[in-house]
């Protein structure tokens, strides 16, 4: 299966349990992998056979910075969600949140959640 990726982008949020992370707000990175046939578009060089890398962006940014969540799985699920209503030609996705600076007591680099979602017929 052909992928579009988006590595590493970078958001502030303010999602969390802990009221400070509502208030103070920290860092969100988010991988995005969206698998579709990129045939067409590769022989035609034409956006409309593929998706938008910018509107994955905003779409994913939106969320992220929008309305806070407890956890990053329901952010996964929402940007998985939205994806798919945004973007007929998307077949399936994988998307990592990851949050390197939570509230928590001891040594880790970050956390995070990834999930995998098909397309629902």
């Amino acid at each position: 299966m052909d992928k579009i990726l988006l590595n590493q982008m970078a958001f502030y949020g303010y999602h969390g349990l802990f009221s400070e992370e509502n208030v103070l707000g920290q860092r969100f990175y988010v991988d995005v992998e969206l698998m579709l046939d990129l045939k067409t578009s590769s022989r035609s060089d034409n956006m409309n056979d593929s998706i938008d890398y910018s509107k994955v962006y905003n779409v994913v940014k939106d969320i992220v910075e929008g309305k806070p969540k407890n956890l990053v799985e329901a952010i996964a699920e929402d940007i998985a969600d939205e994806l798919f209503r945004a973007f007929d030609l998307l077949e399936a996705c994988r998307l990592r949140v990851t949050k390197p600076d939570p509230p928590i007591q001891g040594h880790y680099q970050s956390v995070g959640v990834e999930i995998s979602r098909e397309r629902q017929a």
